[in-house]
């Protein structure tokens, strides 16, 4: 058998508790994985029709608001099961506001301390969800265990922003006195 995607995998895994259709998984993808696993609308519907085609899943019959429920099938067990026996390889951060802040001496300081501020309150909202889920008790230990590390990271995140401030230094003054918003050539 071949093997799937993680994508193609995610939803397999999200069928094991039962049928449910494209826009279901959408929003059970954004819900449970959605913090740290990017899980698009048009990805689940081409998923859902390469697993349909491979014989993985099974489209019942069209429903109210032309939804199709998909339910996994034996081959999809299957090919699940071997997907999540397989070591997950290491993981790639993809993180926008840390290659500006790469970039950070090209830029006004201003305007740096306004994207870290944008991006703090994100933060502090996916802090708050994430806690409140757990708070529900709603859930298994395996997804309990991801939001606790959802829980840490986002407090890791919003502390090292506490700390730019230390880390970065004072902002360089230019020879009329105000902040220095040219960008410094490397090298000599």
């Amino acid at each position: 058998m071949d093997s799937i995607n993680a994508t193609a995998a995610t939803l397999l895994g999200f069928l094991h508790t039962g049928e449910a259709s494209g826009y279901e998984l959408v929003a059970t993808a954004e819900e449970v994985v959605g913090g740290f696993w990017t899980v698009t609308r048009s990805q689940v519907y081409r998923e859902l029709a390469a697993l349909a085609q491979r014989g993985l899943v099974t489209a019942g019959e069209t429903g109210p608001r032309a939804r199709v429920r998909y339910r996994i099938t034996d081959e999809g067990r299957e090919a699940f099961a071997l997907w999540i026996a397989t070591p997950p390889g290491a993981e790639q951060i993809r993180y926008p506001l840390l290659l500006t802040i790469a970039f950070g001496g090209h830029i006004d300081r201003a305007r740096l301390q306004c994207y870290v501020d944008h991006h703090r309150t994100e933060h502090q909202h996916r802090l708050k969800a994430y806690q409140a889920r757990l708070g529900t008790g709603a859930t298994d230990a395996y997804q309990r265990a991801t939001l606790a590390f959802g829980v840490r990271y986002e407090e890791a995140v919003i502390a090292w922003m506490d700390d730019l401030p230390a880390i970065l230094g004072p902002v360089e003054t230019t020879s009329d006195g105000g902040p220095d918003a040219a960008p410094r050539k490397q090298g000599g």
